[in-house]
Formats: C-alpha cells, structure tokens, sequence
C-alpha cells in the first residue's frame, strides 16, 4: 500500500496537517499534497539523518492528524520515541524504509564500513547504531559547508573515488512544496554530507585507496568558527 493510500485508510483528510521530514525524497510530502493534506517539515536529528522527536513535537498543532518518519541511508528512525510523541497528541504514526532499500549485501556493507570507520579521520564519519545496513556511507566533510563539501567531492571524484552528494536541497525548497521555513539541522546536512560508496563490488585496494584520498584533503579543511 502506498503512503496516500495509507494515510487515507488511517482517515487522514484534505486540509489535516501530516508531518513529515525535510531531508531526504520528497515521496512522503507529495503524497501529503495528492490527499489535499497539508505537508508540515520538522528538523532531523543529526547523528541519524531521520526525524527529531523533539522537533516533531514543536511543529504538531491542532491540525495535526498524522507522522510519517522514514528510516534514512540505512539507519533506523527513533520510531520509539516518535510514537511516545504521537500517542501524547492523538497521531498516527508511520514508518517507511527510504525508496531503494535492499538489504541484501548488508553484512558486507557494514564490514566496509567498520574498515571505514577505524581509518577514516578526514571526514566525520557516521554515528553507530544497531541494526544500520549502511545503504549509503554517508560522513560530514569539516570545512565550510556546502562550498568545501563540494570542492572535496570533486577532489575525490578525480582521484577515481565515485562519491556523490545524498541530498541536494531540503524538500521544503522543491517545487510544489516551498515552504517559507529554515531547520537548521537540515540546512546543516544538505551543506556538509557526502555519500562514499560502500556497495559489495569494492576490494579492500579501494578501500584502502579511499581512505588514502579522504585523509589527505581533510587535513586542509578546518571548521569555521
């Protein structure tokens, strides 16, 4: 079942509030709109990329019929706490796997990523957590934001490293969806992150060579203060 479906099974109707994260897809917000609901972003939380429980609660009003909170980059969202909020204001809550999931190679995926994590000291690499299948190894690159993320990409990219930036811009700047709002995590995330490929085709001689790059360029990137 879809995620219009759902929330219209779950008596969600146009002109209710749903809110749903601003970093990521767009998916859950445009399915928010096609009911004639009324999309609300709240903050992520910064070591999971996924919605902030407590941003959430700052944004639920009256209106507020529902939440979708979506589990990013492989990383589980703290549906926990997010349900401790709904219960609280009466809301649905419902979780989704990030578009593209596939377990399988998730094993492999987090031996890269532990090899990653013990080598790795020019970028802030990922928070660890149970159960984090890594669909993409995403790290914060030190610096300036987005100007010194996407110098380094470059960088990496002519040095043979296939890195890509995950998010391009918050979903309440999308078409369709602009929303005259600013969350700073979210800014935040959309400035510094940068995915490293971590897929089940790599050697350990990529790795290695990874490492080597990422390193070498973080050395010069100091953060603003």
């Amino acid at each position: 079942m879809g995620t219009v479906e759902t929330l219209k099974s779950a008596g969600v109707r146009a002109g209710d509030e749903v809110v749903v994260p601003a970093y990521g897809n767009a998916e859950a917000a445009r399915a928010v709109v096609e009911l004639g609901a009324v999309p609300v972003f709240a903050d992520l939380e910064g070591d999971s990329y996924c919605l902030d429980p407590a941003a959430v609660s700052d944004v639920v009003t009256s209106q507020t019929a529902a939440v979708v909170a979506i589990h990013r980059f492989g990383r589980r969202a703290d549906v926990g706490w997010i349900r401790e909020v709904g219960q609280r204001h009466g809301l649905l809550v419902l979780t989704q796997e990030e578009p593209g999931a596939d377990p399988a190679g998730a094993e492999l995926r987090r031996a890269h990523a532990s090899y990653l994590d013990a080598r790795l000291s020019g970028v802030r690499t990922p928070t660890p957590a149970v159960g984090h299948t890594y669909e993409q190894y995403v790290v914060r690159v030190p610096g300036n934001g987005r100007p010194d993320r996407d110098a380094f990409a470059r960088t990496l990219r002519a040095k043979g490293v296939p890195c890509k930036v995950p998010v391009q811009a918050p979903v309440y700047r999308m078409p369709g969806l602009r929303r005259d709002v600013f969350l700073p995590q979210t800014e935040r995330a959309v400035d510094e992150t940068l995915a490293l490929p971590v897929h089940e085709g790599m050697s350990r001689r990529d790795l290695q060579k990874m490492v080597s790059a990422c390193n070498a360029l973080g050395g010069l990137l100091q953060p603003a203060f």
